[in-house]
């Protein structure tokens, strides 16, 4: 072989690891890009009464590469208003070696740290992180979990009372009606007892632990009290329909504590915005599912607190809305 044969060789040699040297990356860069991630989501209520804004999380995944049947698998569980189910669905999730957990609503995000300390959880929907030991701080959360909280900040609960009162003529007497075996309803009612001091209210407590026991509840608010304020939890988020319905019946003026309630007929609701909160969820999603360590990011508090109105439950109760709180309203339902 001359001298430019051997060259030749030499370079076509060069040419060829080159080459190689560029497509081992590639394939592995597809390869990563095909891989399909394995997502446990949990919902204490059910497939049939989805909080609003819950969609902006599924939408808020596509836009970021994130396709059910393509690149993700969804096992999907419901408690369906029962929080006794939510252990054994996680229990059964961790049993499919998922490679992530989302939650909706604290009681779902509690059953899946008691399930795991090793799978990422990313919670949405929880009221209060740190003060129901889900969470050591919200800067830095530690271990396996983090996520989106809808924790009120404090001037919401006696913000809850102010409207109730600008709404009431001569209110005095609150229905306060709670789960009190929920860690976040107790807190909340705290806050809401620390509140009502500052006011000439008083409030009432009165208990919702079943589906029975709504009708009874609603009964007794009216027999007590000239409004209502209703803490959600997954049981009266699934059972909404109901509730407000009975509120309607016993012409109770109520105010929520999510927006969902007015959207189902229930007079006013002021709470963070969901829309915002869930398209931030499935970013931490994301972020997880590309290699972050949950405990390195912080949960985020709700920053944006929507007043939605519903003009036509008000005067079915013979209401007048007044105007200082329609101009407030960021949503007025005709």
């Amino acid at each position: 072989m001359n001298r430019r044969s051997s060259c030749a060789a030499i370079a076509a040699l060069l040419s060829d690891a080159v080459l190689a040297s560029i497509a081992i990356p590639i394939a592995r860069a597809a390869e990563a890009t095909q891989r399909v991630a394995h997502m446990g989501f949990v919902d204490s209520r059910s497939p049939s009464t989805p909080l609003h804004g819950t969609s902006a999380f599924w939408e808020r995944l596509r836009e970021l590469g994130w396709f059910e049947g393509k690149n993700l698998l969804v096992e999907r569980r419901w408690a369906e208003g029962r929080i006794d189910r939510l252990p054994a669905l996680l229990s059964d999730l961790v049993a499919h070696k998922v490679d992530i957990i989302v939650t909706m609503g604290t009681p779902a995000a509690t059953a899946a740290k008691n399930a795991t300390s090793t799978t990422p959880i990313v919670m949405a929907g929880v009221g209060d992180p740190v003060g129901t030991g889900l969470a050591t701080s919200l800067a830095r959360p530690g271990g396996n979990l983090t996520g989106v909280s809808f924790a009120y900040a404090e001037g919401v609960f006696g913000k809850w009372l102010e409207l109730l009162q600008e709404t009431v003529p001569n209110l005095t007497v609150v229905a306060v009606i709670s789960n009190p075996d929920s860690q976040f309803v107790q807190n909340a009612a705290k806050q809401l007892a620390y509140a009502a001091q500052e006011r000439p209210v008083k409030l009432r407590f009165i208990a919702l632990r079943n589906p029975e026991a709504i009708g009874p509840a609603l009964k007794q608010a009216r027999q007590q009290a000239q409004a209502m304020l209703l803490l959600s939890d997954p049981l009266t988020t699934t059972y909404r329909k109901q509730i407000t319905a009975l509120a309607a019946r016993y012409r109770i003026p109520a105010m929520y504590s999510l927006r969902d309630f007015a959207d189902d007929g229930g007079l006013m609701a002021y709470a963070p915005d969901p829309t915002v909160a869930y398209r931030r969820t499935a970013e931490y999603v994301d972020a997880i599912l590309n290699g972050a360590n949950p405990a390195d990011l912080p949960i985020e508090q709700p920053t944006k607190f929507e007043l939605v109105v519903n003009l036509k439950t008000a005067k079915a109760l013979g209401l007048t809305i007044p105007e200082s709180i329609l101009l407030r309203a960021d949503e007025v339902i005709r």
